[in-house]
């Protein structure tokens, strides 16, 4: 089964960037479609962008359209999240999860990894 564990969060000043890491191990990464989420405190996880098993296809929830770029490099078994111009509201935890299902809904993702902070100052 694969286990996902991300990486690269942190506290950055508004307009700055920052790049997420979502590593896999223990199974075929390369067959899954994969996802970031975020939750920020008192609100739901919300969708944040997708990418296809073979990168081929990607899409962003339209808050973070023009400014974060997912990317995949199945050799590396590695999906990043960049992020540039931050703004306070892209504060949250950050997670990525696999596609099991149909659409870009919480519930169509699953082997969720344990989240990354993004804290973002004005």
């Amino acid at each position: 089964q694969v286990q996902l564990v991300e990486s690269g969060g942190g506290l950055v000043q508004a307009g700055g960037s920052l790049r997420l890491s979502c590593a896999a191990s223990g199974g075929t990464f390369s067959s899954y479609g994969t996802g970031w989420f975020r939750q920020a405190p008192g609100k739901e996880r919300e969708f944040v962008a997708h990418i296809s098993s073979s990168g081929s296809v990607t899409a962003y929830v339209d808050s973070v359209k023009g400014r974060f770029t997912i990317s995949r490099d199945n050799a590396k078994n590695t999906v990043l999240l960049q992020m540039d111009r931050l703004q306070p509201e892209d504060t949250a935890v950050y997670y990525c999860a696999l596609h099991y299902g149909n659409g870009y809904y919480v519930g169509s993702y699953g082997s969720w990894g344990q989240g990354t902070q993004v804290t973002v100052s004005s």
